[in-house]
């Protein structure tokens, strides 16, 4: 019994190794295909539209109500302990430094990391990507460096939108709801406003959409299995990028902020 428990965990462990030696040398052949950005910036504009333009709808919606919920836990915080005249502040530097890069992060996970996985995976399954090889074309430079380096741009883009329409969020709120003025309201977000958190937040945002579409890519190349195969490959992709996105939030944030 405590063999055979020792044995699942030797094989588990050296799956694991396995597989983080298969994502280490995809990035860096992502990296070395760097150098062919000027040939592949036309996949790269049409992977940034699809991450970044086509996810605005989405990602606006989320941030309003991740502002509006905001203002009211601060409030119900702030109660009895300081005046709401703070809120502003502690809604804006709240949703800069955490819920804007975290939930725009996730969503993204779930809406382009997904869809990396399920369109590699599907390549992979009907041998497109084998053809691909047949034909001298490297699937990493084609297919995953381009949606790599569009993550990377686009995530602190859509964090920065995400930020501004929650904090807006955060301010109708505060305004028809606890009758915190403009002037009051915008006058303690620019008083302990910090460039710091920002420039954390949007550190967190170029790690959060690399992480994502690398271990789309990762998960989609090694996709076996036919349409059941793709099907798991989108889960995998979603719940291990989801996961991580909070791991590397929790070392990030230790740090930026730890010292």
């Amino acid at each position: 019994m405590i063999t055979t428990v020792f044995q699942k965990i030797g094989a588990k462990t050296i799956s694991f190794l396995r597989e983080l030696g298969q994502v280490s040398n995809l990035l860096f052949g992502i990296i070395k295909g760097f150098s062919s950005i000027p040939r592949s910036y036309k996949l790269i504009i049409y992977q940034m539209e699809h991450i970044g333009v086509n996810s605005l709808p989405l990602v606006i919606v989320i941030a309003v109500f991740t502002g509006a919920v905001a203002a009211w836990q601060a409030a119900y915080q702030l109660s009895g302990i300081a005046p709401l005249s703070f809120l502003g502040a502690a809604t804006s530097r709240a949703i800069i430094t955490e819920l804007g890069p975290v939930l725009t992060g996730i969503v993204i996970a779930g809406r382009v990391g997904a869809s990396i996985a399920a369109e590699l995976g599907t390549m992979k399954v009907t041998e497109q990507i084998d053809a691909l090889e047949t034909m001298a074309i490297s699937p990493v430079r084609y297919l995953a460096m381009p949606r790599f380096l569009a993550a990377i741009i686009m995530m602190p883009v859509l964090v920065v939108f995400a930020n501004s329409i929650a904090i807006m969020g955060a301010f109708l709120v505060s305004n028809y709801f606890l009758n915190v003025s403009f002037a009051v309201f915008f006058q303690s977000v620019k008083r302990y406003f910090d460039v710091m958190d920002l420039i954390s937040g949007l550190i967190k945002a170029v790690f959060f959409g690399g992480v994502t579409s690398l271990l789309g890519c990762h998960i989609g190349f090694n996709t076996e299995g036919g349409a059941e195969g793709v099907g798991l490959a989108t889960i995998r992709s979603f719940v291990l990028s989801a996961a991580l996105i909070l791991i590397l939030d929790y070392v990030l944030w230790m740090f930026l902020f730890g010292g």
